[in-house]
């Protein structure tokens, strides 16, 4: 199998379980499908999804909108000049706002003040997550708070996942559709018969058959495509001899 759209997908969900679009209507199959994206998505985090987002930091301003769309950020790089190209980056440390607050020297709140009320600036070398972005757009509702408070317009970059343009009508391909096909198959095949209430034996069937395929999904993308020959050396497999 070298890839699925989003079409046939859903005419392979009916034909496995023989179910018609009186039952699995569009709109349940549109929802089966996303969970089981949905699920695959938290299971492996995949390099697909792996994006790099630049800015520049607002002198006396402690926080940067968190990308949008960002489930989980992965460091934040920020460069001594108001170049990318021309500063030295260091990569800042992920902290919790409580040790951010002990850092500044602060009772409360996440302001950037020392108890005397003079600002502690400086090239930031911490930093702490407050909130999740949502929506189409960066938000506040997201937000990394910075210690020390910068002291002028540093540029800085951020490295974060966030989930992919899921398949449905609108969209036939993504990247798990092209690349992982039997396991998209076997997780919407595992809602599906979820949904329907049995029989119970086709759900395990699945859910086996689903975990089996995601062990060497991640195999894949946590594993050879996150190291190579040179660096790390060959994966040697031992290979038990036949018994005299």
């Amino acid at each position: 199998m070298s890839g699925i759209s989003y079409s046939t997908l859903v005419t392979q969900i009916r034909g496995y379980t023989e179910v018609d679009s009186n039952v699995l209507t569009t709109d349940v199959l549109e929802n089966i499908i996303l969970n089981a994206q949905q699920r695959i998505f938290l299971d492996v985090p995949m390099d697909s999804d792996r994006f790099v987002q630049e800015g520049t930091l607002s002198a006396g301003n402690n926080s940067i909108n968190a990308p949008a769309g960002a489930v989980f950020i992965r460091g934040i790089e920020v460069f001594d000049s108001t170049s990318a190209t021309t500063g030295s980056g260091s990569w800042l440390e992920k902290k919790d706002q409580t040790y951010l607050s002990e850092y500044l020297d602060r009772s409360t709140g996440p302001g950037g003040f020392g108890t005397s009320g003079t600002v502690v600036t400086g090239l930031p070398k911490y930093y702490a997550m407050f909130g999740g972005a949502t929506g189409l757009s960066d938000t506040t509702s997201g937000a990394m708070y910075l210690a020390p408070t910068p002291d002028q317009a540093y540029k800085f970059r951020i490295y974060y996942n966030k989930m992919p343009a899921t398949l449905e009508s609108g969209n036939q391909t993504n990247y798990i559709s092209l690349n992982f096909p039997q396991g998209l198959l076997y997780a919407c095949l595992a809602e599906a018969y979820g949904y329907l209430k049995g029989p119970t034996d086709m759900l395990t069937l699945y859910e086996q058959k689903y975990k089996q395929e995601i062990q060497k999904f991640a195999g894949i993308q946590l594993g050879r495509r996150r190291r190579d020959d040179y660096t790390d050396g060959t994966v040697r497999i031992p290979v038990k001899s036949p018994s005299p």
